[in-house]
């Protein structure tokens, strides 16, 4: 059997660089220093590793190929992936999925996109580096979904918004009385610094300033069960907690019921995205929807039209919307609460 030819992040891991900075330098294009360049190249020599060009070239024709990269733990992007494909469809166009999960970076999902000769690459709540989605971009048309990207030119951004939603959120469960309201966060995650800062803005809109209270927490149900576990720890139980997904939500209630706080009479939950976990929960979650189907039909047709024409990158923002649902009610220190 043939030995396997040396890929692109082959060369990156064995130079101890960025996918996007051997590309760089592979391509000889700007933002690379000359040290790099060297060390990058005799790697690249050491290891037998070569340029596929025939692949570029056919990628630069119409393969009709789009790349998905996304979070195989991630709720949302399962979600997202299904109604990629429902948007696709007719557009004479196939997706091509690569997942990164412990063990195989973003950058390794999304560098085999481009040896799949993907005309275009989606990537889902990306959390590379935003200068490294830049650099990507310079090698193939990029779609960054549910990210907000500052400062980064050549790359399309489709996402909800994430700060609008947060405080729709907040608007709810203060109209139904509520003032100690606790955000259970997304750390890291794409979307999490706009969520956290709409909380935030609305709590202190609202004149809650001494409320605000943020906890780390994830994207996972351990995660929402473990934060909700610190706030009843730390301080004033809260009456109403934002948590950062519908699988952290799903955590909350369940240290909810081992706190013996009844949901919605001691304490409401709202979760984020909509997801089908948000109706098979122990209650039915209040959730802001992200509109999937906007979402993706605006991803696939921009990838499309970069993929065909290379036009500006635009930056699509779509609506959030409130879905009300049995685990929000009245604060329980409110007139008609319990």
């Amino acid at each position: 059997m043939a030995a396997k030819r040396p890929t692109l992040v082959d060369l990156a891991e064995a130079s101890g660089f960025s996918v996007a900075l051997v590309s760089i330098v592979m391509r000889d294009a700007p933002g690379a220093s000359a040290e790099t360049r060297q060390r990058v190249k005799e790697v690249a020599n050491r290891i037998g590793y070569q340029p596929n060009w025939l692949a570029r070239g056919l990628r630069r024709s119409n393969s009709g190929l789009l790349g998905v990269s996304f979070a195989i733990s991630h709720p949302f992007h399962a979600d997202l992936v299904r109604h990629l494909y429902q948007a696709s469809f007719g557009k004479d166009v196939d997706l091509v999925l690569s997942a990164h999960l412990p063990g195989r970076s973003e950058e390794r999902a999304a560098a085999t996109l481009l040896d799949k000769r993907c005309e275009a690459v989606i990537l889902l709540g990306p959390t590379m580096p935003a200068e490294e989605v830049a650099a990507l971009a310079r090698d193939v048309p990029v779609v960054a979904v549910a990210r907000r990207l500052e400062g980064i030119s050549g790359v399309d951004v489709v996402r909800s918004d994430d700060r609008a939603g947060a405080a729709m959120a907040v608007d709810h469960l203060a109209s139904l009385g509520h003032r100690r309201i606790a955000h259970v966060d997304g750390g890291t995650q794409a979307g999490a610094p706009e969520r956290r800062a709409g909380y935030c803005e609305a709590m202190a809109g609202r004149g809650l300033d001494s409320e605000i209270r943020v906890v780390p927490g994830g994207i996972e149900e351990s995660d929402g069960y473990a934060a909700t576990m610190a706030l009843f720890d730390s301080g004033p139980a809260p009456t109403g907690i934002l948590a950062f997904n519908d699988e952290c939500a799903a955590g909350v209630l369940s240290a909810a019921a081992v706190l013996g706080c009844r949901v919605p009479e001691d304490l409401s939950v709202v979760g984020y995205d909509d997801s089908r976990r948000a109706v098979t929960t122990r209650v039915p979650l209040t959730s802001l929807a992200q509109t999937y189907e906007a979402l993706a039909v605006a991803t696939i047709d921009r990838a499309i039209t970069q993929a065909r024409e290379r036009s500006e990158a635009l930056e699509i923002v779509t609506q959030p919307e409130l879905v009300i649902r049995e685990s929000t009610g009245r604060a329980p220190d409110s007139p008609g609460g319990s």
